[in-house]
């Protein structure tokens, strides 16, 4: 392996990365014990080397340009891995820190992970979480992620996945709604009712209700009024408000359950479930924040 950075242009990097953390390079040299100017060099020497501008500069103060907002992350990355490889070498990585960036979809956000987030920062206050709730898949290796959660595990053999619960369902609908339509009693006395319905982002395709007779699963695709897309937790807001009748997660609604604001339908043809996975990439050394949070939630689930 050819030799590509020298001990100067680390030391640059890392005046870099200060300068940009510290919105300063007074503030940077300070930290530092440098003067100001040797900060100053040491930007314009990576600038130089690049031929890229990575700092607007004024008389006032400096800003990151895009390409440098871009490089700095890339930087604080790879500083904090050579700080964790080091620690590791040497017996020393005794605490998790560092920045863990978490993609999980909106059902599992709100209504598992969010809530359990401050006891994980109380216990490893020096990690920091970026957390990306969306329902989109996310890439590794382009968009620094370190973790996702997912519902359908994508064909990736560079991920590993690690099964986190099996996520019971449930159909429900509002006193009121089931009181001016009736309650149905077969899954065929759905196609008179209002089924509030939800189609993937990604592919348009409509999600099926997953029911059980007789130990047979039956997957059911209903009609209505209402086809969400994106959010599928707008499909509970329409339940709750007397809409129709909607499939959830019971870890989502089971509050509503036991207060009645919500009731549980044709439950005779429930049992069937969702298993939502944890994904991260393969590695040879997985950074001591990630190894933690996973125990943290593997034992959570648990």
């Amino acid at each position: 392996m050819r030799r590509q950075f020298d001990d100067v242009l680390l030391g640059s990097i890392e005046l870099f990365c200060l300068a940009a953390e510290l919105g300063s390079f007074t503030a940077a040299a300070t930290a530092a014990g440098v003067t100001p100017a040797a900060v100053s060099r040491s930007v314009a020497r990576l600038e130089e080397r690049m031929g890229v501008r990575l700092f607007v500069r004024t008389t006032r103060q400096i800003r990151l340009t895009d390409v440098g907002r871009a490089y700095f992350e890339e930087c604080q990355q790879a500083l904090t891995q050579l700080i964790e490889a080091e620690r590791m070498a040497t017996g020393q990585q005794v605490r998790p820190i560092g920045t863990l960036r978490i993609s999980v979809p909106t059902t599992y956000a709100h209504y598992r992970l969010l809530p359990w987030l401050p006891e994980f920062r109380e216990r490893h206050p020096e990690v920091q979480l970026d957390i990306h709730v969306s329902n989109r898949n996310v890439d590794f290796s382009d968009e620094g992620f370190d973790l996702a959660i997912r519902v359908r595990t994508p064909a990736d053999s560079t991920l590993i996945v690690r099964h986190l619960e099996d996520a019971e369902l449930v159909m429900v609908a509002t006193p009121e709604y089931l009181a001016r339509r009736g309650t149905p009693a077969t899954l065929d006395d759905l196609n008179r009712h209002e089924c509030i319905q939800f189609d993937l982002p990604s592919s348009g395709r409509r999600i099926p209700w997953l029911f059980q007779d007789q130990g047979k699963d039956i997957d059911f695709t209903g009609d209505g009024g209402y086809v969400l897309s994106e959010d599928v937790l707008g499909g509970v807001t329409l339940a709750r408000h007397g809409a129709g009748l909607f499939q959830t997660y019971r870890f989502i609604v089971e509050d509503d359950l036991r207060s009645g604001r919500l009731v549980t339908v044709l439950p005779a043809f429930g049992g069937r479930s969702r298993p939502f996975s944890l994904l991260y990439p393969h590695s040879r050394h997985v950074p001591l924040r990630v190894r933690s949070f996973i125990d943290f939630l593997v034992d959570k689930v648990s």
